[in-house]
């Protein structure tokens, strides 16, 4: 990065460079380079990995997508780059890493209904109480939104645009929050001695 800053001496060049307010002559400072990979990589992890972690929501993901921005970034940048050059393209690589993560991720079915579970469950109305009763302790476990999600979807059949309708959200957003809600409720059911049998 390129800037002018006033100098305190007297010009060496042309008569034509840019003059300050005071008139002061300004000089051309180039933008302040790292030293190494390692102080790239120590100047830019954290910054890195709380962007992935506000992204994702969980630490094992985030830390994994902070290890691929800088594995997917050691040969193409350079050393000599200006820190803001170096702290822009680690920014575009996170971007792209992270729509890759999520095109993976949400690429993928990740609820499924088992038709012979289905026809159980009504054959056996007295499991579908105690169902019932889990399903209500599970949801009232979850934060707001993300019982709210699940309410929408699965309550209350609406489709993910209609979701995203009544919570004034993006389905984008939508989608991410249905998914972290259910693998959250899962934790809760598998931490739920009453779910058992």
């Amino acid at each position: 990065m390129r800037r002018w800053i006033q100098s305190r001496h007297k010009p060496s060049g042309p008569a034509d460079r840019p003059q300050h307010e005071t008139g002061a002559p300004l000089h051309l400072v180039q933008g302040e380079t790292y030293a190494s990979w390692e102080a790239i990589y120590l100047d830019n992890v954290h910054r890195i990995y709380r962007l992935m972690f506000s992204k994702v929501g969980n630490r094992p993901d985030a830390e994994d997508l902070t290890a691929e921005v800088f594995l997917t970034v050691l040969r193409p940048l350079r050393t000599t780059a200006t820190v803001g050059e170096v702290r822009a393209y680690l920014l575009t690589t996170a971007r792209t890493v992270l729509a890759a993560h999520w095109r993976h991720t949400l690429g993928r079915e990740i609820t499924a209904i088992d038709v012979e579970q289905v026809a159980t469950e009504y054959d056996h109305p007295a499991e579908n109480t105690r169902s019932a009763q889990l399903v209500e302790r599970v949801l009232a476990a979850l934060p707001v939104r993300y019982r709210r999600v699940l309410e929408l979807r699965f309550l209350r059949a609406c489709s993910i645009g209609e979701t995203a309708a009544e919570l004034q959200t993006s389905v984008g957003n939508v989608k991410v929050l249905q998914h972290r809600a259910l693998r959250l409720a899962a934790e809760i059911v598998r931490d739920d001695p009453d779910a058992a049998g």
